[in-house]
């Protein structure tokens, strides 16, 4: 019987210190193998608390960030779900297990390339990863059940709220660029939306257009 490392299982003990309760999520990031989706160097860092630097001058999130906004969510079998940022696949992986369908834009070409195939040969394959630009999601994309954002935005455009579904939930770092964001949760409801500030964060910026390079 195999053992978990000592790390792992700290990391699975930090989620529920830091008040993840969601069993399903909690189910989730114990078995989407995070080594997988770090930098081979980093893989014995892969389950500290940490952010972590992968290609492209991108990042992976720490794990309580990935964990508390797959919570925050609330993500269900049925959903559709928009990611905006693949970064290195990590969080549509975690996504793929707890919903129907994800589609992860990412704005780099050799990211969106090595997650793709990361994820067919892990057998995530209720993920489509395509290159794109976030701020841009193409017409014949319809619309979502789910919205989150990996990197911050300034401003939440509107555009993108309106590719939420009645009662559709959208998470996204909001604040600027260089420095700390917040978390804010955004919910269609009957008369509009409704906004709730959450914590804060920090994200790489989320830029438009695609990468010209990389």
């Amino acid at each position: 019987m195999s053992q978990e490392p000592p790390e792992k299982m700290m990391f699975q003990l930090s989620l529920r210190r830091r008040g993840i309760s969601n069993q399903a999520v909690l189910r989730t990031m114990e078995e989407v193998p995070r080594e997988v989706f770090v930098a081979a160097g980093d893989r014995d860092h892969a389950y500290r608390d940490s952010a972590l630097g992968i290609a492209c001058g991108q990042t992976i999130s720490q794990p309580f960030v990935v964990a508390y906004m797959t919570e925050q969510l609330q993500p269900q079998k049925h959903h559709k779900v928009l990611e905006i940022g693949t970064g290195s696949g990590y969080q549509a992986a975690v996504l793929s297990r707890l919903c129907a369908h994800v589609l992860t834009i990412e704005r780099y070409r050799t990211l969106a390339d090595t997650a793709r195939a990361r994820l067919e040969k892990l057998g995530y394959y209720n993920v489509e990863v395509m290159f794109g630009d976030g701020f841009d999601i193409p017409p014949g994309a319809g619309d979502f059940d789910r919205i989150i954002v990996t990197a911050a935005m300034e401003q939440i455009p509107d555009s993108l709220l309106q590719r939420l579904e009645p009662r559709g939930i959208l998470i996204a770092p909001v604040g600027p660029h260089h420095g700390t964001q917040t978390l804010v949760r955004v919910t269609r409801t009957d008369s509009g939306f409704e906004r709730k500030e959450l914590v804060d964060v920090r994200f790489v910026p989320a830029l438009r257009g695609i990468a010209r390079e990389l």
